[in-house]
Order: C-alpha cells, then structure tokens, then sequence
C-alpha cells in the first residue's frame, strides 16, 4: 500500500513540476484542421451522372425476373452468382459474355436475373450490355421504351451514355431497341474495341455482362470473343444437343475461356438439388 501511495505522489510531483508556468500563448494550441470531405473516384461519379430507371415489378414475373429480391424463387441464381463471382476473383476476370448455342436457351433471362441477383450485393456493381443487336431484347424484358441505340455507339456515332441508365446505382444497362445491321462486321471494328474498352475504364465496374447471339446461328459472338475473359454457355434441357455443346466448347476455347455451362429449362431436378422449396 506505501508503495502505491508513493507512486502516486512522484507522480502528482512530475505533473507539477512540467506544468506550464505564466501566461498561456494561444498560438500553442491549434484548431484540428476540418474533415477533408470524401471526394468520389472517377467511376463513382460516373456511376452518380447516369440516369436512374424504375421498373414496372408486375412486368418482370412475365419476363421471368426473380432476382431483384431475395426470396426462395432466387435461390438458384444466388448460387450461380456466388459460384460465378469466387471464379472472376480468382482469375482476375470481369468480362462474361453469356451466349447459347441456338435460339430459345432463355441466355436473356440468365444475364438479367444474374445481373439483379449482382445488384443486391452491397459492393458489386454491375454493367449489362446487351449486344444480341439481331434480336434485342432487354429493354422489351425489362418493359422500358427509351429507344436506345448502343449499336450506334459502338460504331462511333454518338456517346456511349446517350444509350445507357441504371438501376440503384449498382446495375447499368447499355440497351438497343431495333435490330442493328452488319453487326458481325461492327463487333470486329475497332470503334467497338475502343467502346468497351471506354465504358471499363471510365466506370470501373466490378462485374460486365454481355449478352451476345446464340453461337452456332450467326459469327456475332465468336467475332467478339477476343474482347471477353470467359463465356457462360446455356444450354436448353431437352433441345441443346450434346454434339451442339461440344461445338460451342471449341469455338470458345480457340479465343476464351469457359466460365460454366447452364443447364436452363430443366423440368425434372432431384429434390436434394432444390433444398426443398
């Protein structure tokens, strides 16, 4: 207890013997300096000038979108995104391009619900470009009517942004609202190169999404292939043929890589793959 006390008192001692004496000078006190506010990067503010889009929901259980909320209808796309984004870390990817070998695979209605299950991801943000110009369809899915032309963006005649919006910040959408011509000659131009390349660096985007043609009906996606990291294959149960894929696998792989095949419109699933819903 004397040893407390005692140190205590050497204490109390050198306290009183370093404390300042006579006047205080006010220059020896500085005011802290006010909190820098935080200044958003390029992409965030690039993200901030888009146009913000609300969607019609009661549309979107026609064009089978699930996604844009949790819920046991999302489940399986949840753990597709999950796998999907542990893949794009791991190799250091961020270009997938999603394409099936013919018509009617439901490849649309993949990227889209890929793409709002992405957007419930607190830090993912997501771009969706939708270069099936033959045949365009996600502005009719998600039941807007800008009449965006992006295939005139990719060959260099307007600004990338007059086609584009966004949904929460989180999701941007390059659409198109009319079928394009020579389109398989405008994915090769280096305008569009140039487009893409644009469009990543200036909003630095987590995840891209391309929604291209059916591979085995036109050269549009092959001729884009040199532009992506990987490619999600869509197979239709029942339709896609086993030779088709095997097709498909190579086209991919002379340009690409293979992210995955899905396997969409499959009516017969074991139980233990559902987890019971």
């Amino acid at each position: 207890m004397e040893r407390i006390q005692s140190a205590i008192q050497k204490a109390r001692e050198a306290r009183e013997q370093n404390a300042p004496t006579g006047p205080i000078d006010p220059e020896m006190f500085v005011a802290p300096s006010p909190l820098q506010e935080d200044v958003p990067s390029r992409g965030e503010q690039a993200w901030a000038d888009l146009p913000v889009q609300d969607f019609n929901r009661r549309l979107f259980k026609k064009a089978r979108i699930v996604t844009h909320e949790p819920g046991e209808k999302s489940g399986a796309f949840d753990a597709m995104r999950t796998r999907i984004l542990h893949e794009l870390r791991k190799n250091k990817w961020r270009r997938v391009a999603i394409t099936s070998p013919g018509s009617g695979c439901g490849k649309s209605t993949l990227t889209l619900n890929l793409a709002f299950g992405l957007a419930r991801q607190r830090d993912i943000r997501t771009m969706l470009v939708d270069l099936d110009m033959r045949n365009p369809s996600i502005e009719r899915m998600l039941g807007v009517k800008l009449k965006n032309d992006f295939a005139s963006a990719l060959a260099g005649e307007s600004s990338p942004e007059d086609h584009m919006f966004c949904y929460q910040k989180k999701l941007a959408f390059a659409t198109n609202y009319k079928p394009a011509h020579n389109t398989s000659e405008l994915l090769q131009g280096k305008d569009a190169a140039r487009v893409i390349d644009g469009l990543e660096s200036r909003y630095e985007p987590d995840v891209m999404l391309f929604d291209t043609p059916p591979l085995l009906t036109c050269d549009d996606t092959t001729a884009f292939l040199d532009q992506i990291d990987c490619v999600l294959l869509v197979a239709a149960a029942e339709a896609s043929t086993v030779d088709e894929m095997k097709i498909c696998e190579h086209e991919i792989l002379q340009k690409s890589n293979l992210l995955g095949v899905v396997l969409n419109k499959c009516q017969f699933l074991d139980r233990a793959y559902t987890y019971g819903y």
